[in-house]
């Protein structure tokens, strides 16, 4: 009988499925938006985060702002609430 610990394992690895809301090389504007949906009680993430070391901090990769999909239709309109779509996916 396959062992599938390995699977379960995986899955508990992998986490819930993100959806990108932004991307940017706007290290302000992202600072906001995680700001503003810290506040509004969600759990955003920013991807993408470490290539700073890569780039020297001079900022031409950008940086993906990203809410669990759970939380994506609130985060939106918290986002729009703000005024803040510009660029958003």
């Amino acid at each position: 009988m396959p062992d599938d610990r390995a699977g379960t394992e995986m899955g508990r690895l992998q986490g819930p499925a993100m959806r990108v809301l932004l991307v940017t090389t706007d290290p302000v504007r992202l600072s906001f938006l995680l700001a503003l949906l810290r506040d509004a009680g969600l759990g955003p993430v920013v991807l993408d985060a470490a290539i700073s070391a890569m780039e020297g901090g001079i900022g031409i990769f950008p940086r993906r702002l990203a809410v669990a999909e759970a939380e994506a239709d609130q985060a939106l309109r918290v986002v729009r609430e703000a005024g803040e779509t510009e660029g958003m996916c």
